[in-house]
């Protein structure tokens, strides 16, 4: 095992603005604990399925003046800390996709951590949810995709509750990054890209 592989993958992001006072830790070799406010009570749930279902260990604290610059602060700052942690993403698998279900609802979710953010969700949500204005879902996955670094597509197969798909979509979202983010021991700690180079 290379040196690279067995480096710590952690990061730290601070941000503060007069609108947002945003702080994120991040281990991607984690255990799934988490310890997240940012004073929506749902959003921190959608957030805690990234954790517990992803393996990562994710500790936010986040306040701001309205609901709109939280949570896009808060998928920046999730998202350079993805980016941190990963480096130069050597004897990574790289690309994932995970397809999960919530009672009537169907979500499948794909990753590829190509150096390159851009994100596509579809449909997006009808409605606000527990407090959550209902676009600020795929604001916030935007967010997190641009600053991660990664492409990231969303597809809602079936479901009727917003609740339940934008939950189904959060638990897809871990199982795929936490497949891409591991290590595949067959790279030897290279970068998994015909260019050498991922950015």
């Amino acid at each position: 095992m290379s040196d690279v592989v067995d480096a710590p993958r952690k990061a730290a992001v601070r941000r503060q603005t007069a609108e947002t006072t945003i702080s994120v830790e991040l281990d991607l070799d984690g255990q799934g604990r988490w310890q997240i406010t940012t004073g929506v009570t749902l959003f921190d749930h959608f957030l805690a399925q990234l954790a517990r279902h992803g393996l990562f260990d994710i500790n936010i604290s986040a306040t701001g003046d309205e609901q709109h610059h939280l949570v896009e602060d808060v998928g920046l700052c999730l998202g350079r800390a993805f980016d941190q942690a990963l480096g130069e993403r050597r004897g990574i698998v790289r690309m994932g996709n995970a397809i999960v279900p919530m009672d009537e609802s169907l979500a499948l979710v794909a990753v590829d951590i190509s150096g390159r953010g851009y994100a596509v969700i579809d449909p997006a949500l009808e409605a606000a949810v527990g407090g959550i204005e209902a676009d600020m879902v795929r604001h916030c996955l935007h967010s997190l995709a641009q600053e991660a670094r990664f492409n990231l597509h969303v597809q809602i197969l079936k479901g009727s509750n917003d609740h339940h798909r934008a939950e189904a979509a959060f638990k897809s979202l871990a199982r795929a990054l936490k497949a891409a983010t591991r290590f595949d021991d067959r790279l030897g700690g290279t970068v998994p890209s015909t260019k050498g180079t991922i950015g």
